[in-house]
């Protein structure tokens, strides 16, 4: 494991985002500031290898909050960075910008979806691109009940359509209800976060063509999971996997030769503790899953994993005590 900074140049730091740009070369954002939610938090990135990472520099600030950046690769020079502004996240916006030297350099900053309010597109997960060519971005809205949803384009990206919401249904929830006590949780994040109640975050992956998966980050104790056959128009209600889930970010990615691979933190307590985080896989799409390490375990914040591949090795950063920016290279 490897720490990409020497020193954050913030108070913290979070949500990180990771893509391969060339051999031995990465491309991370995250969000820092003087404190998740605040209107000085701004989005940083740097870029560099597993032995050493170039000073951060910020990609997008204002007088607003900024979160959840991620990114994505169109084509072998065209990268799209995604991530959200608001002071409120039932009312944030996603905004975008597009880099066409793989990632030497990023456009002006565009809307997504003009007039959104609540959050269109990526909402913390990297997009997929489906054997036809499509591509879903994993998104979820935080206004009382928590929904999920998938927004396509195909069109490279240029225009989006928002799929059927995905939910648990039958969910109780008294809008403006705290989900967890106001002694129960050191986890740092902005007070409004510990309202709602549902399933957001999803992570996706296609198992045969046309035939998509999410994973959920939920707050029932559990990773919720829902299924499309329809390349991602349609989606069953999401229902409870076997998988611990603590109210905190995952992740995963699809191998080449069918195996999911997860980055989650194991416990089971909505708002729980973000430690340890861990690494399981899947060789059955999905159903059962066996934890293969531990990444980070002891006191602190483990926490909003991001994994890539390559033909030989996994790729994960993650929130390292939102002091810094886990990084690890492990053989598949």
């Amino acid at each position: 494991m490897k720490l990409i900074m020497e020193k954050c140049p913030t108070d913290m730091c979070h949500a990180s985002t990771l893509l391969k740009i060339g051999p031995d070369r990465f491309l991370a954002a995250w969000f820092g500031g003087t404190k998740e939610g605040n209107g000085d938090v701004a989005i940083w990135f740097t870029r560099g290898n597993e032995e050493h990472f170039e000073e951060p520099k910020i990609l997008a600030q204002s007088e607003e909050a900024h979160w959840n950046p991620v990114l994505f690769r169109v084509d072998e020079k065209k990268i799209i960075i995604f991530y959200k502004v608001g002071n409120e996240i039932s009312k944030w916006r996603t905004m975008y910008r597009v880099s066409e030297d793989n990632g030497e350099t990023f456009g002006e900053e565009k809307e997504l979806v003009p007039g959104d309010q609540g959050g269109r597109g990526p909402v913390r997960n990297k997009p997929i691109r489906l054997k036809s060519g499509r591509i879903l971005a994993p998104g979820s809205t935080e206004q009382g009940i928590w929904k999920a949803f998938v927004d396509r384009s195909d069109d490279d990206g240029k225009t989006w359509n928002k799929s059927q919401e995905v939910e648990i249904s039958q969910l109780e929830y008294k809008r403006g209800e705290r989900t967890v006590g106001k002694d129960d949780s050191s986890i740092p994040v902005s007070e409004q976060s510990f309202y709602g109640r549902g399933v957001i975050q999803p992570t996706l992956w296609e198992s045969i063509p046309d035939q998509v998966h999410m994973l959920l980050r939920s707050t029932e104790g559990m990773i919720y999971r829902s299924d499309s056959k329809d390349g991602g128009d349609t989606w069953t209600e999401a229902y409870a996997t076997e998988l611990p889930n603590n109210n905190s970010g995952i992740d995963m990615i699809r191998s080449e030769d069918g195996k999911l691979f997860l980055v989650y933190n194991p416990v089971g307590v909505n708002w729980g503790d973000r430690t340890p985080i861990s690494l399981a896989v899947s060789k059955d799409d999905g159903k059962t899953w066996e934890k293969i390490r531990d990444l980070s375990t002891g006191e602190g914040e483990f926490a909003y994993p991001a994994i890539i591949q390559d033909e030989d090795f996994l790729y994960i950063t993650y929130t390292y005590k939102r002091k810094n920016i886990a990084f690890w290279k492990i053989r598949k």
